[in-house]
């Protein structure tokens, strides 16, 4: 019997068979929850579970926000038009924090 390494994100129990992978994830995840505390801070009243799917949306898509702050403000067409793969990860993003 084979034994293989795993790392667990204890923010949500992912597993991850790289440990560099988990990191990513796990740093990913702490940027989402730092932008849903930032929005939940400055917008009185938004909802919990909306702010929690923003947050996430906006720390999976860093590139695409670094890139518009540097002046390339048309990289977030990217999010506003998504490809297919793109609005699935989004569906997903919304459905896991409705459901979560």
């Amino acid at each position: 019997m084979a034994v293989v390494a795993m790392w667990k994100c204890d923010r949500d129990d992912s597993m991850f068979e790289d440990k560099k992978e988990a990191d990513a994830y796990d740093k990913m995840l702490e940027l989402g929850e730092q932008f849903t505390a930032l929005l939940e801070s400055q917008i009185a009243g938004v909802d919990e579970k909306a702010a929690e799917a923003f947050g996430l949306l906006l720390a999976k898509n860093k590139e695409l926000l670094v890139q518009a702050c540097k002046g390339r403000p048309d990289a977030l067409n990217e999010l506003v038009n998504p490809s297919a793969e793109m609005a699935t990860d989004i569906n997903t993003a919304k459905i896991s924090a409705v459901s979560g």
